[in-house]
C-alpha cells in the first residue's frame, strides 16, 4: 500500500505542480490554447487556482514524508476531488465539453485518499 501511494501521489503532485505553475506564470494568451476555459474567469482566480494546486501537491508528498501532520495528505487529495468536479461542471456549462481527464484525475485522487487512510 504505502509504495502505490507513493506512485500514485507523485504522479498527481507532478501533473497539478505543472498546472498550477503554468496557472501562476503564465499569460492568459499563453494558456488559451492547453485550457479553454481561462476566459471565463478573472486572472487573479486562475493564479490563486495554480496557488492551491501547487500547494495541494505539497500536501500530497511532504507531509507523509517527514511525519508532521500527515492527515493533510488525504485532506489535500479531498481537495483534488473537490476541484476536479468543479472542474467537470466549469467544462460542461461552456463550450468545451472534454471531461475524460478531468474524470481520470477525480478517480486518481479517490484512490489517492483511500491509499493514504488505509496505511
Amino acid at each position: 500500500m504505502n509504495i502505490a501511494y507513493w506512485i500514485v501521489a507523485g504522479l498527481l503532485t507532478l501533473f497539478y505542480s505543472y498546472s498550477g505553475t503554468l496557472k501562476v506564470s503564465r499569460s492568459r494568451d499563453q494558456l488559451r490554447p492547453m485550457m479553454a476555459w481561462v476566459d471565463r474567469f478573472p486572472l487573479r482566480a486562475l493564479r490563486a487556482l495554480g496557488a492551491v494546486e501547487i500547494l495541494g501537491a505539497i500536501g500530497l508528498v511532504l507531509p507523509p514524508l517527514t511525519g508532521i501532520a500527515p492527515s493533510l495528505a488525504p485532506a489535500a487529495a479531498i481537495g483534488f476531488v473537490l476541484l476536479q468536479i468543479g472542474a467537470i461542471a466549469v467544462h460542461l456549462t461552456g463550450e468545451d465539453r472534454r471531461i475524460a481527464l478531468n474524470v481520470g484525475l477525480t478517480a486518481t485522487a479517490a484512490v489517492t485518499i483511500w491509499l493514504a487512510t488505509a496505511r
